[in-house]
């Protein structure tokens, strides 16, 4: 793992004004991108690639990565699933 990516192991859903959105939030974003701002990564979901996606803020200084259906079939997983990810700065 280079200093340019970041792997860790957590569960589908984000908590978001009292909702559960289908994203995977990233542990120690705001030290690992260096801003509180929303940036461009690549990112493995297991296995499933997504290429080019936003690193959205969570709203309590860190960011989190959306799941749409289509990745959510892909994976055959959906909130509260645990997932294997990959993050690498762009």
């Amino acid at each position: 793992m280079g200093a340019d990516e970041l792997r860790f192991t957590t569960t589908i859903g984000v908590e978001v004004k009292g909702e559960t959105w289908s994203c995977v939030e990233i542990p120690g974003s705001a030290e690992f991108f260096g801003t509180g701002k929303t940036v461009r990564v690549d990112a493995s979901i297991d296995e499933v690639r997504l290429e080019n996606v936003g690193a959205m803020v969570t709203g309590t200084g860190g960011h989190m990565v959306s799941l749409n259906a289509k990745v959510r079939k892909a994976l055959g997983k959906d909130k509260g699933d645990p997932v294997d990810v990959t993050i690498t700065r762009r």
